[in-house]
Order: structure tokens, then C-alpha cells, then sequence
């Protein structure tokens, strides 16, 4: 025999109303009742019935995730299962469900969002990206589904909740730590330079160097969406002044750059000083540990799912950016230049 709200009710002394307050979260009700009633429904093995609350309160308690990459090639990135556990900690504290966007292309993400939105299969979206010609935020705009996006938004501004790291900024103190060092020959490896984070960083990087009268050279900037690709060092190492660190935009591909270099005969960081960003377990367990800029990728997810809920509950809110601060944390990929 299943469990009724009124058999919590009954139980834990207070009106039905009242439990349906405490399952939808409401700030009507004290934390002191909530705990009762949460604690009442526990012992008495309650569970709530998600398609009569969808019927009721035309709501799934269902958020949607968009990916960066295909499913395939965001598990092998340890930025997503960071960012993604910081989203489900604060969605499952409100019990929220996520629903994980299952495309291998950038069109078939895009219409599987579609699917999601037009099925009214969830109540909001979070997208991981930020990108150039990007289709998914245009469609969430025009279809006026709350949405919070990861990453400073390429258009429309000041119409968008985000939540990021101030990545310019970022970009340059990486690249003041190692010319701190003494370094002068700095070069910048990305990815996909279509996404707004690998520019901004990159903006950041050429900002150190002019402000420290320092020269900025377009021959060093390189990007490689691959992330396994030597062409990108060889190119760096046939230019007349070879560089002597790297400031590099992610975490996995400081470890192929790491690889690559190993390959060549080159040790870091006696011969290169390397600075990537993104902690996440292999900046920690890479041979030599990678000296990196912390963007808190728990906290962009945790801060994403908690500004996304509350815009699904007031619509109309303020559209308001969150900026999380970002933290070198130095280890063994970086070494000060010996002068002769």
C-alpha cells in the first residue's frame, strides 16, 4: 500500500498543504517543519508521484544539460563530471532531476535540445559553453525557457544569466607568473578558439605581454581542438627563438603537450615551464604535476543549477552574471629561468 501526503501529514501533525509546501520547497514554510516533514517522510517511505506533480504544478522538476562536445567526448574531459557534480549537488538538494543532452554533433545536440524544450521535458537549461554561431542559445531565447549558460555569452549580454571565471584576467596572471620567472618566450596553446573562454584567456595572455613591454608574437599562439596533435610543438620549435614555457588553456591538453615534449626530448620543467588550467585529478597525478590556474569547476556547476532554479521560479528576475574567482595553485611544471 503506498504512502499518501496525507498519511505524512497525519503523521508529522501538520495539513496536506502544508507537505506540498515542503516538497515544492516553499520559503512559506520554516526549515524547523521542513525537517519534520522530510524526517516523517522517510521513516514512513514516502516518494513522490513526478507525473501527478507534472500534471499539478505543470513543472518536471527536470533540468537540461547541454553539452560542450558529443557525450563521448565530454566523459573523456574531467572538466565535465567536475562541473556536473557540482549541478547535481545543489539540484538534488531541491530535488531536481538532470537530463544530460545525448548528441555526437553539434546538430544533433541542437535538436535533441529542441526535443527536450518542445516535449516540455524540463523546466530549464544549462548550457556548458559558450561559442561562436552557436544555435542553442538563440533557440532558448526564443522560446523564452529559463537558461543559464556557463561561459560569458558571445551576444546578447546583458539578456543572459552566466556564470564564469573572469578568464581575461586569468589568461594574464598565468602568463605574469611565468614572465615572474623570467621567462620571455611564452607561447599559448588552446583548443577550439571559437569558444569564448579559449579568446578570453588568450586576450588575458597577450595583455601580460604588452603591459611588461614584452614582444607579442601571432606565430606563438596556437590551438589544436585535438589535443594530440605534434604539429602544434614542431611549428613552436621551428620558429628562430624557440619558446621556453607555455601557458596552456586546459588541463588534458597540457598532458598531450607533456607526452609530445617527452617524445622530443625535452623535460619539464628544466628545459620548459608549463601553466594550464582546470584542476581536476590529472594536474595532480601528471608526471610532473601541472602548475595550474583553479577555476572551481565544482562551484560553475553548483552556481549554474542554483541561479537557473531561481530563475525558474521568478522568470522575470534580474539577468545577472556570476563570476566565480580563480586560484593559482603551483606544483612541479614550472621552473625560474637561470640567467648567464
Amino acid at each position: 500500500m503506498s504512502v499518501t501526503i496525507k498519511d505524512v501529514a497525519r503523521e508529522a501533525n501538520v495539513s496536506p498543504s502544508t507537505v506540498s509546501r515542503v516538497l515544492s520547497d516553499s520559503d512559506k514554510i520554516s526549515e524547523k517543519t521542513k525537517r519534520k516533514v522530510r524526517k516523517v517522510m522517510n521513516e514512513l517511505g514516502y516518494h513522490i508521484n513526478y507525473n501527478a506533480r507534472v500534471l499539478v504544478q505543470k513543472s518536471t522538476k527536470t533540468i537540461g544539460i547541454v553539452m560542450k562536445h558529443s557525450a563521448t567526448h565530454s566523459w573523456h574531459n574531467p572538466f565535465f563530471p567536475e562541473v556536473l557534480r557540482g549541478i547535481s549537488t545543489y539540484c538534488h538538494h531541491l530535488d531536481y532531476s538532470i537530463s544530460l543532452t545525448t548528441g555526437e554533433s553539434e546538430d544533433s545536440i541542437y535538436k535533441e535540445v529542441v526535443k527536450m524544450v518542445n516535449g516540455k521535458r524540463i523546466d530549464g537549461v544549462i548550457v556548458l559553453y559558450s561559442k561562436k554561431d552557436d544555435k542553442v542559445v538563440p533557440f532558448l531565447i526564443e522560446q523564452q525557457i529559463p537558461f543559464v549558460v556557463i561561459g560569458k555569452p558571445m551576444e546578447h549580454t546583458n539578456e543572459i544569466m552566466y556564470v564564469d571565471n573572469d578568464n581575461v584576467q586569468a589568461g594574464k596572471e598565468a602568463t605574469e607568473f611565468l614572465i615572474d620567472l623570467g621567462h620571455e618566450e611564452i607561447a599559448f596553446i588552446g583548443d577550439n578558439p571559437e569558444f569564448q573562454v579559449i579568446q578570453d584567456r588568450m586576450n588575458g595572455y597577450k595583455e601580460a605581454l604588452l603591459s611588461n613591454a614584452l614582444l607579442y608574437r601571432e606565430e606563438y599562439i596556437k590551438y589544436d581542438d585535438n589535443n594530440n596533435n605534434p604539429k602544434v610543438v614542431t611549428e613552436l620549435f621551428n620558429e628562430e627563438t624557440v619558446p621556453t614555457a607555455f601557458v596552456i588553456s586546459s588541463d588534458i591538453q597540457a598532458i598531450s603537450i607533456l607526452k609530445i615534449l617527452h617524445e622530443k626530448g625535452y623535460h619539464v620543467p628544466n628545459d620548459m615551464s608549463i601553466v594550464t588550467f582546470n584542476k581536476t585529478f590529472i594536474t595532480e597525478l601528471s608526471m610532473p604535476s601541472l602548475t595550474t590556474v583553479n577555476t572551481q569547476t565544482y562551484q560553475l556547476g553548483y552556481e549554474s543549477s542554483r541561479c537557473l532554479i531561481e530563475l525558474i521560479n521568478d522568470p522575470n528576475m534580474f539577468k545577472r552574471s556570476v563570476i566565480i574567482p580563480t586560484v593559482m595553485e603551483l606544483r612541479d611544471s614550472h621552473q625560474k629561468v637561470l640567467k648567464v
